[in-house]
């Protein structure tokens, strides 16, 4: 446990190299690959219950009641582009729980032209992730996990290889249904570029949950709290500049965040209401997506999320829909059941 807990705290110290998307390679690995996080704002990784989904994202939630459970996740975008993945947890005595799983990401077929514009066939671009995750009880109410991605990338002849590990923790009270976890993603390094000496960083990041279930109401909050190895996360466009006051002549000058901006951009808010032991809705907001995707004129329903799942005797539906502003959502679906429950 020492060495577990060493590892994981000297982790954190190079997190605070990691920086914020359009300036990391292998963004695939911040890609929400199941409905149940799609529908709540992207990053749910505080429930520990059988999804094995919830597993992957945060590996100290792999316990033994994901057990045999395999699941499917596909989501379909404009363009032909689909992203999916494929995940199976086994839990072993001495061990713990652990889990495999392969993430893809399929942009569909492109044409390939040369410099004058010339058609010269088509080509697939692809990117992959395969990994394996460890969890492990370490006491009543203690658990520890950690993650080994293998990462590759092929755009056109130009391909990219890496290596990430995340790190976890997670406080579970099960009588209080109250659960606070703290996890350490996307730490590697990329031994491959695209380009020979432009080796891009990943986009590594610590981030910290709660979560509580009401004792007598269907309702379980989650408070994700991200980035929280970079303070100011906010997108300044180069391009604004100062303007003149046409009536006094005084400089107007660029408005910046200011400090309760910048705090309330590392906050998701994410709600399940459990309906039946059956059916649960779902619905998140991520007030930094809404800043900064969020059509000026017409920001409309930007940045919240919805989504529902369907709980069988033997398999789970669940479905994902995430606005990232009037010009773009997404939509994914994930299928979920235990093998065992299939035996005769």
């Amino acid at each position: 446990m020492k060495t577990i807990l060493l590892i994981f705290f000297a982790s954190i110290s190079l997190l605070l190299r990691s920086q914020t998307g359009g300036t990391t390679g292998f963004q695939l690995l911040d890609l929400s690959f199941n409905a149940r996080s799609m529908a709540l704002a992207g990053d749910f990784i505080s429930v520990m219950d059988n999804d094995i989904n919830m597993g992957v994202s945060n590996p100290s939630l792999l316990n033994p009641e994901m057990d045999k459970v395999i699941s499917f996740n596909s989501a379909f975008q404009a363009g032909g582009i689909n992203y999916g993945m494929l995940s199976y947890g086994k839990t072993t005595k001495n061990i713990g729980t652990l889990a495999g799983y392969i993430k893809y990401v399929n942009y569909g077929r492109m044409q390939r032209t040369n410099i004058a514009g010339i058609n010269e066939g088509t080509f697939r671009p692809i990117e992959l992730i395969v990994g394996g995750a460890i969890g492990k009880q370490i006491n009543e109410r203690l658990s520890l996990g950690a993650n080994l991605n293998f990462l590759y990338s092929q755009l056109e002849t130009y391909n990219a290889f890496g290596a990430s590990v995340d790190f976890a923790g997670t406080y579970y009270n099960k009588d209080k249904e109250f659960l606070v976890t703290l996890l350490a993603k996307n730490v590697g390094y990329q031994f491959k570029s695209y380009v020979d000496g432009n080796r891009a960083l990943l986009p590594t990041e610590i981030q910290m949950a709660v979560s509580y279930k009401l004792k007598h109401a269907p309702f379980r909050f989650s408070l994700l709290a991200h980035h929280l190895n970079k303070w100011d996360i906010t997108y300044d466009d180069p391009n604004l500049q100062p303007t003149i006051d046409p009536l006094t002549g005084d400089t107007i000058p660029v408005k910046r965040a200011g400090f309760f901006e910048k705090l309330a951009n590392h906050f998701t808010y994410q709600l399940e209401v459990i309906v039946t032991k059956n059916i649960d809705l779902r619905i998140g907001f991520d007030y930094y997506r809404r800043k900064e995707l969020a059509l000026e004129q017409r920001s409309g329903l930007a940045g919240f999320s919805f989504g529902a799942g369907f709980h069988f005797s033997k398999f789970s539906l669940d479905y994902g829909f995430v606005i990232y502003s009037r010009a773009g959502f997404n939509n994914v679906i994930t299928l979920s059941t235990n093998l065992s429950k299939w035996k005769k």
